[in-house]
């Protein structure tokens, strides 16, 4: 019976279809769509070596690299079930993902084994041959250099002397292929459980709503363990495009610029947080650079001010700049396209393509009116099938089959969406509802702020106390009461922040994305501060 192809099968046809295409590349390595092919079903084949079999799960704990993206496709091809880890985290958030998973295998990056090392003895299903491990030096012969790592399988020999050839496995479209944890904003992360079917959903439709095709080039940088990058920089593997991929961390603007140039780099998905560095470069070292092959950008995780905008445009001359909403549950909901970046500030835009129409519904279940704020559902191909283990948490998350990622949002009269705050970080002050980020974007527009995040601290008089963190812009001194006289004619009373915090940018917690975690900002101010001025 015919059926769409998954990402591990296109592969095959592309590796014929685009024989001369690189499908993927990073600093020292390049390899066309036949090489890929080729060391993926040696990988697949490795992994099944190992007793691993359809619907068993390999977790993987890796800074962006070929050698992730090549899990993905080989677990595809077989079935296997991958199970991305946030290389950010420490040692028993790592071992709870994996035991809550019931991952029979994990693969390691060679700087994260100290994390991996002590855990090793509570990881509850991984046998010790099992662990394999992925960066260690090799010489111009694709030797280990040095000594090897004690009980781990070096990947290259893992995947050395493997077959080439197709493995055998039926994968159907409904079967699971990411079990993908969420950055845990509202509490320990859900596992999400995505098919393949919603994938490849999610490449076909993402091709035509932002016109992707084969000769495009993308600049990879957001992680690999989150869904942004296994949505869109995986939809140019699909479509027989290429990828460029770079490590997640330490962003660096100017390099950006030297990679953009270098590659003819055509799509890049990038956060609010991205631009502004790439913005604060002096304008004379950005215009070294020759980013014309740029045609289009992305920009998620929060809305994007019109001044940043406006400078985004002109940094990048003739670049479609595009916004996004979605989550790991839902996939992508709703896209703002670039004829109404300008015209529709705030705004999320509309249902993307394949997505059913959005309803806004009051906590009784009702739909809300025109411009009122209230939870935002929807339902469509990209949708996931469960929490993994949490039968409950699916039921609350869903009214009969729309979902909700607890988004608070509004329609306009012409069908537009805005993005209010997410349920969970509603601040009530004197009975007062509060949605964080309508005082953020305000202070947002202060010339000296680089970033900001408000939360409801504790307060005996009114319950809770509006206070904004705030990173400030190097070199720009700015003052509390500045920030507080800043929003005093643009914000009610209530809603004015009534406490300032001043952190530097490494010190702001955040998910994998780069989304601020208010919960932990809450958490770490929270306590024993509730005088404070």
């Amino acid at each position: 019976m015919a059926h769409w192809l998954n990402l591990g099968q296109i592969l095959k046809v592309n590796a014929k279809k685009f024989p001369n295409t690189i499908a993927l590349k990073d600093r020292e390595r390049s390899f066309t769509y036949p090489e890929v092919n080729r060391r993926v079903n040696r990988l697949a084949h490795s992994l099944l070596s190992l007793g691993l079999r359809k619907g068993d799960k390999v977790a993987v704990l890796l800074e962006n690299c070929i050698e992730i993206v090549e899990v993905y496709l080989a677990t595809a091809k077989t079935g296997i079930i991958i199970v991305p880890i946030n290389f950010r985290l420490v040692g028993k958030d790592v071992s709870y993902i994996v035991n809550n998973s019931d991952a029979k295998a994990l693969i390691v990056h060679d700087e994260f084994t100290p994390t991996v090392d002590p855990i090793r003895p509570i990881l509850e299903n991984i046998d010790p041959d099992r662990y394999v491990v992925v960066g260690e030096k090799r010489d111009e012969n694709g030797k280990c250099e040095g000594d090897k790592r004690d009980g781990y399988r070096e990947y290259e020999e893992f995947i050395q002397g493997s077959p080439e050839n197709e493995p055998e496995a039926i994968v159907e479209p409904e079967d699971t292929w990411i079990l993908l944890y969420t950055s845990g904003t509202t509490g320990r992360p859900k596992g999400v459980v995505r098919s393949h079917e919603s994938y490849i959903a999610f490449y076909l439709i993402n091709a035509v709503d932002f016109g992707f095709n084969e000769h495009d080039t993308c600049l990879n940088i957001m992680p690999l363990h989150h869904v942004n990058s296994t949505f869109f920089t995986f939809t140019f593997t699909y479509i027989g495009g290429s990828m460029y991929v770079h490590p997640a961390r330490g962003f660096k603007a100017q390099e950006m610029l030297e990679i953009v140039e270098r590659e003819r780099i055509t799509f890049i998905s990038l956060i609010p947080t991205h631009y502004s560095l790439i913005l604060d470069l002096p304008a004379e070292l950005r215009k070294r650079y020759d980013t014309t092959s740029l045609r289009k950008l992305l920009c998620s995780s929060a809305p994007v001010q019109r001044q940043m905008k406006l400078e985004i445009m002109e940094c990048f001359p003739g670049v479609e700049l595009y916004e996004g909403y979605g989550s790991t549950e839902a996939g992508i909901v709703t896209v703002l396209k670039p004829e109404d970046q300008l015209r529709k500030l705030g705004s999320i835009g509309f249902e993307s393509l394949g997505t059913d129409f959005i309803r806004i519904l009051d906590e009784e279940g009702n739909e809300v009116e025109l411009g009122e704020t209230g939870e935002l559902y929807s339902r469509g191909p990209m949708l996931f099938d469960e929490y993994y283990k949490l039968p409950e948490k699916t039921r609350e998350s869903f009214q009969g089959e729309w979902f909700s990622a607890g988004d608070m949002a509004k329609v306009d009269k012409d069908g537009f969406y805005q993005l209010v705050d997410r349920k969970s970080n509603l601040i009530i002050t004197g009975g007062e509802h509060v949605y964080p980020s309508e005082v953020e974007k305000v202070i947002a527009s202060h010339p000296a702020v680089l970033e900001s995040a408000v939360v409801g601290l504790p307060d005996r008089k009114w319950g809770e106390r509006v206070t904004a963190v705030v990173i400030p812009r190097t070199g720009l001194d700015i003052s509390k009461n500045e920030i507080i006289d800043f929003c005093r004619d643009k914000l009610p009373g209530f809603k004015r922040p009534r406490q300032v915090i001043f952190i530097p940018y490494d010190e702001m917690p955040r998910t994998g994305s780069g989304k601020i975690l208010h919960r932990v900002l809450r958490e770490r101010y929270g306590s024993g501060r509730e005088n404070e001025k």
